[in-house]
């Protein structure tokens, strides 16, 4: 008899389940780690429709019971225990990343190329997208909280994101509205309509090009079932750990 099933999920699905608490960690799951390069590096791979590895679940309820915890980022007063419905064994690094950065408000909490800890949204370049694929990874940036770059040791502002009228004036989109672009879509109507820019247009192609990448995008899923031993589930997690993204 099998003792798991695999399929392909999307990956807004997937994301909208870790948000409400029915995908969380097994306790034993070190933290999240994953730096800027790393997080935009999957950013580029998703918006191109490469594959990205697969998602290893185990299905909750049975005799395998671990202590559970909500995928960082995600509100824990959400994502309580009672709505538990699978563990997340191996993925964790990028579903935690792709949910703070597509999903949450607050800046993701990650680290730079020094490894010091640093807050960053993600925001694409709508010009250089349109550019084509291969200029994906100059396109997709982070920024301070602030969401202002600066230049000149500080003292020059290169790039002010700070209001949405500032992102529509830059035509740079927030990663965090990705899945759910409704709002920033009417704002860029009201400033189109406002400035005479003729934006929407282009952003339209943008639409199609790059955000449908990321709403459509399927990952495959390898869903341990619920009949598995404790002993079972602990070794697929070694095995994977060894070279996995756990």
């Amino acid at each position: 008899m099998s003792t798991f099933d695999s399929t392909k999920t999307r990956l807004q699905t997937l994301l909208n389940s870790i948000v409400t608490g029915e995908i969380q960690l097994p306790d034993f799951q070190r933290g999240w780690v994953w730096d800027d390069e790393h997080i935009r590096s999957l950013l580029v791979s998703i918006a191109r429709a490469f594959p990205v590895g697969a998602i290893m679940l185990l299905e909750a309820g049975g005799d395998a019971k671990f202590k559970a915890r909500p995928v960082e980022g995600v509100d824990p007063t959400q994502a309580t225990i009672d709505k538990l419905k699978k563990l997340l064994l191996d993925g964790q690094q990028r579903l935690t990343s792709l949910t703070q950065v597509l999903i949450c408000t607050q800046p993701v909490q990650t680290r730079d190329s020094k490894k010091k800890l640093v807050q960053r949204y993600y925001y694409i370049d709508i010009e250089t997208a349109l550019l084509g694929p291969e200029h994906y990874e100059s396109a997709i940036i982070s920024i301070d909280a602030d969401r202002i770059q600066k230049e000149n040791f500080g003292r020059d502002v290169k790039l002010d994101l700070s209001t949405p009228e500032k992102e529509y004036e830059h035509f740079y989109f927030p990663c965090n509205q990705i899945l759910n672009a409704g709002a920033w879509e009417v704002g860029l109507n009201q400033y189109d309509f406002t400035h005479k820019s003729n934006k929407l247009n282009r952003y339209m192609d943008f639409r199609t090009q790059v955000l449908d990448a990321f709403r459509y995008y399927e990952l495959p899923i390898i869903e341990l079932n619920r009949n598995n031993t404790k002993e079972a589930v602990c070794l697929v997690f070694e095995k994977v750990n060894t070279g996995g993204d756990h």
